[in-house]
């Protein structure tokens, strides 16, 4: 088959095409994991630096404070089972930005 000058333009176009898109793919690296985590408020139980209570997460054993759902969103924080007062199990999805979990998902699961 002979090749114009149009075709192989157009099919350098495609080619680009196909690289730059490919590279957007990878540069926006893995989606955030689902997994259940230690979910309490910072200052009260564990121990981090704040000016009031709010909510925080422990991953792998560091905390974070989450941003994304507050602490009396879930319940009253200072009830028997409150975040204050109890460290409660809850599957979260998000990421760590600026040393802060930024939930985009945050649910409250049983402690069974």
């Amino acid at each position: 088959m002979i090749y114009n000058d149009a075709m192989k333009q157009g099919l350098r176009i495609r080619l680009l095409f196909g690289v730059a898109l490919a590279a957007l793919v990878a540069c926006q690296g893995p989606a955030p994991r689902s997994q259940v985590v230690d979910a309490a408020c910072g200052e009260c139980l564990f121990a981090m630096e704040g000016q009031s209570c709010d909510l925080a997460v422990r991953i792998d054993g560091v905390g974070y404070f989450v941003d994304g759902t507050g602490i009396d969103d879930h319940g009253d924080a200072h009830g028997e089972d409150g975040f204050c007062n109890a460290v409660r199990p809850a599957r979260v999805t998000g990421e760590i930005v600026d040393g802060r979990f930024v939930a985009s998902e945050f649910e409250l699961v049983s402690d069974e």
